[in-house]
């Protein structure tokens, strides 16, 4: 079993990696040490002892600096290979201790001030040491300070009052160390915190130039001035310029400056767009203000031409997709037709003759609610919305519909809480309403108040919904409830739902099927038509 390091602060593993910084701070601090050594050294042979450097002992001072100058050359080769950030702080913390400690009894103790010297290696230390080795330290240069003080007591008879001033000096050691290090943590994790921030800052904005060199709209930043100071390629392909950089975007776009004055001076909202048309292609432009105090915009770019042709080509697909479903629809009732014609041909029984021309009555009606559909499909776009007022309005709908279908009153139950209004066509809230009650009717239950009609304020707009006591639409089958000609009736055309929907949507509504009940609940929310 591996034996636990007893204080692995003092060891960095090689798969940790220390911040760049560090090894650079440690540098500039071996710099120092080797700085103060030679100054040492130098002042020794020029001034001898005047300068109280080595008052005590001279020679002995000589060779302690010349020995910390020679390890501190040393520290700086082996500062290169860039191993064991932590065991190399020590070793340089360790030797100015030592060192400092000899040259202050070399010159006759604390009183030559020197101890000042080791406070600021330990502070130096400290910035980029862990807290626990800056406390060793400093326990280390208090033992030091304290045994040599020791010594002149015990060897030289010193008094031992004067064991004051190193007490205070290794106070000071362990406050300097402790505040250093308190500092040095904020600004290296503030440091940290920023090239976080930096990366991400980096990455968002690579991720938004290639977003933007991407879009199939073009953007243009404008200054003050209105000349382009950016823009990504499908700006230039759109404006269709050589050179758009620094042009003014009025001489690109014809009849843009109007526009744009008007912008600028907010008689005209910029979010709104403007269509314009530059060499045989309409485009539409769209500004947004950075809000910043540059003055900047954004203008958008949007190729309507290639949009329209895009929106034509989808219809067009839809409209083969229909045409498919229709012909695929009426080629059975056809076929039923057809062979019930020729079978007619050849009956001579009465009841069989009957029986023949009910399929042959019941098939055309199917394609007569087929063709009735489609031609109410193909309308669905024209559209004359309106105010309309939803409890009066429904009440007459009901009347209308018990008369037509046949069905008691008495089964519908209206739930309404305020005299809301919505702004709908009046023939197309009919017909989705008429679809979701018939529909309702098939599948609800006999009683009072099978079907629940609710009106109530949401906060979309206003929401109608029919909600039925029946069986419900089957999990498996609720995807496919508004697609064109699916139906689990015999009979139906399967487009009452889907009809329903698009007319909503051509009034700017909602249709949707909502799973939180037994029975069926169908929800409308349609836009809520302000009264004076």
């Amino acid at each position: 079993m591996e034996a636990r390091l007893r204080y692995p602060e003092l060891l960095v593993a090689p798969s940790e990696r220390v911040e760049e910084s560090f090894w650079i701070s440690l540098l500039y601090f071996n710099v120092y040490r080797v700085a103060v050594a030679t100054l040492f050294l130098v002042l020794t042979f020029v001034y001898n002892d005047e300068l109280k450097f080595g008052a005590h002992w001279l020679d002995f001072f000589r060779y302690v600096a010349g020995g910390y100058l020679f390890l501190a050359l040393v520290f700086h080769g082996v500062l290169r290979s860039r191993r064991q950030f932590n065991l190399q702080l020590s070793l340089h913390a360790g030797l100015d201790i030592v060192a400092i400690t000899l040259l202050m009894y070399a010159s006759g103790g604390v009183r030559s001030g020197l101890g000042v010297m080791l406070l600021i290696s330990l502070i130096g230390a400290a910035i980029v040491a862990p807290r626990r080795l800056s406390f060793l330290y400093a326990a280390l240069a208090s033992i030091a300070l304290l045994l040599e003080q020791g010594y002149w007591v015990l060897a030289h008879d010193a008094p031992t009052t004067d064991f004051l001033q190193p007490s205070l000096l290794a106070m000071s050691c362990f406050a300097g160390v402790g505040i250093t290090g308190w500092l040095a943590q904020r600004v290296a994790s503030n440091e940290r915190l920023a090239r976080q921030r930096g990366r991400e800052l980096e990455m968002q904005t690579r991720v938004n130039q290639l977003v933007i060199q991407d879009m199939h709209d073009g953007v243009v930043v404008l200054d003050h001035d209105g000349r382009v100071v950016q823009h990504n390629p499908q700006a230039q392909r759109l404006l269709r310029a050589e050179r758009v950089l620094g042009v003014d975007i009025a001489s690109l776009v014809p009849r843009f400056a109007e526009t744009w004055g008007g912008w600028r001076s907010g008689q005209v909202l910029a979010a709104a767009p403007a269509n314009f048309q530059v060499r045989g292609r309409d485009i539409g432009l769209r500004l947004l203000d950075t809000g910043r105090q540059e003055g900047f915009r954004v203008l958008f770019i949007e190729d309507t031409t290639r949009s329209r042709e895009q929106a034509q080509q989808l219809k067009l697909a839809a409209l083969g997709r229909l045409s498919a479903s229709i012909a695929h629809e009426i080629r059975n009732p056809l076929a039923a037709i057809s062979h019930a014609a020729e079978l007619l041909q050849e009956e001579r029984r009465a009841e069989d003759r009957e029986r023949l021309t009910h399929i042959i009555h019941d098939n055309t009606l199917r394609l007569g609610r087929l063709v009735s559909d489609v031609l109410q499909l193909s309308r669905r776009d024209r559209i004359s919305a309106e105010p309309i007022r939803v409890r009066p309005w429904l009440e007459d709908f009901l009347d209308e519909f018990v008369a037509n279908e046949s069905v008691p009153r008495s089964r519908f139950s209206v739930d309404t809480q305020a005299d809301l209004s919505v702004h709908f066509d009046r023939e197309h809230l009919r017909q989705v309403l008429w679809n979701l009650l018939r529909n309702a009717v098939r599948y609800a239950r006999e009683g009072p108040g099978a079907v629940r009609i609710t009106l109530r304020a949401d906060a979309d707009g206003v929401e109608l919904a029919v909600i039925d006591n029946g069986p419900g639409v089957a999990a498996s089958k609720q995807a496919q409830l508004f697609e064109p000609f699916f139906t689990t009736e015999a009979k139906g055309t399967g487009l009452g739902l889907y009809l329903a929907r698009e007319l909503c949507a051509a009034n700017r509504a909602t249709l949707e099927y909502v799973d939180d009940s037994s029975g069926a609940h169908f929800r409308i929310v349609c836009r809520e038509a302000r009264t004076a």
